[in-house]
């Protein structure tokens, strides 16, 4: 999540081509590189598509966003995962028109209303991935809450 200083943050990604094909490593500041390629026969499925990374992305925005807020609404969470889904459109560009991310989170104290409430801020003012992608695609969300006892 991005701060609210008014200085604009630049982040800087590399790839590189590892191979003949479409295989590329990833990198960006000093995490460890991550294997990008396509599926055969355009690439060797030596590492995630750039889709896939879209969706991840996206999740884990949603998740991080998620989670802080309802930290910050004193609730705690014990699991929370998220899948992803993507329907891509038949026409070139194949990107996708929907996404469906569904949420299942484990804890004692959160309720719809906590989760509603994070997920609309999430969506409105937190999630940068989520604005960049609502715009073109479709984005439903699902989640299913799974009580603890204390």
């Amino acid at each position: 999540m991005e701060g609210n200083s008014t200085e604009k943050q630049v982040l800087t990604t590399e790839i590189k081509r590892v191979n003949q094909n479409i295989h590329f490593l990833g990198t960006a500041g000093s995490n460890k590189p991550i294997s990008i390629d396509y599926t055969p026969p355009i690439g060797d499925g030596l590492g995630y598509t750039s889709l896939e990374l879209l969706l991840l992305s996206l999740s884990s925005c949603v998740g991080s966003s998620v989670s802080l807020l309802l930290k910050k609404m004193n609730k705690t969470i014990t699991d929370l995962n998220i899948t992803a889904n993507g329907t891509r459109r038949t026409e070139h560009p194949t990107g996708f028109e929907k996404i469906v991310l569904n949420i299942a989170i484990t804890s004692n104290d959160v309720d719809n209303n906590a989760m509603d409430r994070a997920l609309k801020l999430s969506e409105e003012s937190i999630c940068p991935v989520w604005a960049h992608l609502k715009n073109g695609v479709e984005i439903e969300i699902n989640y299913s809450i799974k009580v603890t006892v204390q």
